[in-house]
């Protein structure tokens, strides 16, 4: 039996009303510029100790991230990410935040392109290679 079709033994489904990511980085400066900069979140809150910025939430209308700083238990050279695509849909104009990403430093992995199914989307990477893809509300093709 296929995953979609398994029966659901709770007796509810899940009603999400959104989705949070906490992002470990290695470099929370860099990261927080990029993220600002390239595509365009704004801060809203950050969280300090011992007078070191050690995260920092971040939203982009509903979209909400939190950023924290690597603190090396795990090792410096850790993959961060790997396996893990992020996407993002915005009603906004793709070929706009593609090119200011690109204005603001970001190198996108694929130009903005239409889907034959329907949304029109780009992909870049963050500073710790974190996949996102950035695509429109889904049209119905022509």
């Amino acid at each position: 039996m296929s995953q979609a079709s398994a029966p659901n033994h709770s007796g509810a489904s899940l009603s999400a009303l959104s989705l949070q990511a906490s992002i470990t980085v290695k470099d929370i400066h860099a990261s927080l510029t990029w993220y600002t900069e390239v595509l365009g979140f704004e801060v809203d809150q950050k969280f300090e100790r011992e007078g070191k910025l050690g995260s920092v939430r971040l939203r982009a209308g509903s979209v909400a991230l939190l950023l924290n700083q690597d603190n090396g238990r795990k090792g410096w050279d850790r993959v961060i990410g790997q396996g893990l695509s992020l996407m993002i849909t915005t009603a906004q104009s793709i070929d706009e935040i593609a090119n200011r990403a690109k204005a603001n430093g970001g190198t996108l992995e694929s130009e903005p392109a239409d889907m034959p199914w329907g949304p029109r989307m780009f992909q870049l990477k963050d500073p710790n290679g974190l996949l996102f893809t950035i695509s429109s509300e889904r049209r119905t093709p022509a």
